[in-house]
């Protein structure tokens, strides 16, 4: 399990331009986007549950996962972040999408942030017979894979799929708040 920031504001890609040119015209947003931070949880074969959004309100609305893949779970903290009474909620997801028992144990693998650290996310795992592994400080640049293999495939397409909307309809894009 891992989790990242997602945004609706595209960064800008590199342009080509003939060598010697002062200006090179290209369509970017000037506002600043809202982060929502998407949990996902994938086991080495490449097996995932649906994921589990956080969004950055006080209240948690059934609209907000509109479109959302089936089964999607979500919930709210102001600053858009896990905090760890939303990874309460989140192993509460990961319970309902799995089939692990006390006797048919599940290994999660973890960063170690501070947010996985609770003593009912503790005894939730534990009676649901998954065991939680952290990766030691430091090295989860290098011992996260979802980071490469999900995360940097699917921030790229968000990027072109913005882009691409905002050169097809320049200027008529509003994003509701």
């Amino acid at each position: 399990m891992d989790e990242t920031a997602v945004t609706i504001v595209q960064q800008p890609k590199k342009v080509i331009a003939k060598k010697g040119l002062k200006q090179v015209g290209a369509i970017t947003s000037a506002e600043r986007g809202t982060l929502v931070t998407l949990a996902c949880t994938i086991n080495a074969i490449g097996n995932s549950i649906p994921p589990f959004f956080i969004f950055p309100r006080k209240n948690f609305k059934d609209r907000f996962l509109f479109s959302a893949p089936t089964a999607s779970a979500g919930d709210t903290n102001p600053s858009g972040w896990m905090k760890e009474e939303n990874f309460v909620k989140y192993l509460k997801h990961f319970v309902s999408n799995t089939k692990f028992t006390k006797e048919k144990l599940c290994l999660l693998l973890l960063d170690n942030h501070e947010t996985y650290l609770s003593i009912e996310g503790f005894d939730l795992a534990k009676n649901n017979g998954i065991v939680m592994l952290t990766f030691p400080p430091h090295c989860t640049h290098k011992l996260q894979p979802l980071d490469k293999a999900v995360y940097g495939p699917l921030k790229n397409y968000i990027n072109t799929a913005m882009t691409s909307l905002l050169v097809m309809n320049p200027g008529n894009i509003a994003f509701p708040k």
